[in-house]
C-alpha cells in the first residue's frame, strides 16, 4: 500500500515548539487522497497508543483534549502532507507519533495506512 514517512521529531525543552510532518509516498494519486482523513497519534513508554489529531477531507480538524489549544494540524493536499505543529510542550508529551492515512472522508479510526514514526523527546 501507500507509505507514509515522517519527520521533524527530536529533543526539545519543555516549553518548546516543534512541528512533524508526514509525507505520502508510493503508489497513490492525489485524487483519491484528497478524500482521506489524515491524522496523528502517539505512544509514550510504558503505553498504549493514542489519538492526538485528524483533519477531514474537508478540512475539519478533530484534536484530542490534550492537544486542544497547543496543537495545529494542517494538511496540504498537492504536496500528499500533513504536518502537526507542537507548542508549550511538556515531558507528558514525550512518545514516538504516528501519521496515519484513513481511506475514509472524515472517520480517521477506518482501514488505513500507517507511517513508522517518529521520536518526540521533551526534556530540559
Amino acid at each position: 500500500q501507500v507509505q507514509l514517512v515522517e519527520s521533524g521529531g527530536g529533543l526539545v525543552r519543555p516549553g518548546g515548539s516543534l512541528t512533524l510532518s508526514c509525507t505520502a509516498t508510493g503508489k497513490i494519486d492525489g485524487i483519491s487522497a484528497r478524500s482521506h482523513t489524515l491524522g496523528w497519534y502517539r505512544q509514550a513508554p510504558g503505553k498504549q497508543r493514542e489519538f492526538v489529531a485528524s483533519i477531514s477531507k474537508g478540512f475539519r480538524p478533530i484534536y484530542a483534549p490534550f492537544a486542544r489549544g497547543r496543537f495545529d494540524i494542517q494538511r496540504d493536499n498537492a504536496l500528499l502532507t500533513v504536518e502537526l505543529t507542537m507548542t508549550r510542550l511538556t515531558p507528558e508529551d514525550t512518545g514516538i507519533y504516528y501519521c496515519k492515512r484513513a481511506y475514509s472522508e472524515d472517520d480517521i479510526d477506518a482501514v488505513g495506512s500507517w507511517g513508522q514514526g517518529t521520536q518526540v523527546t521533551v526534556s530540559s
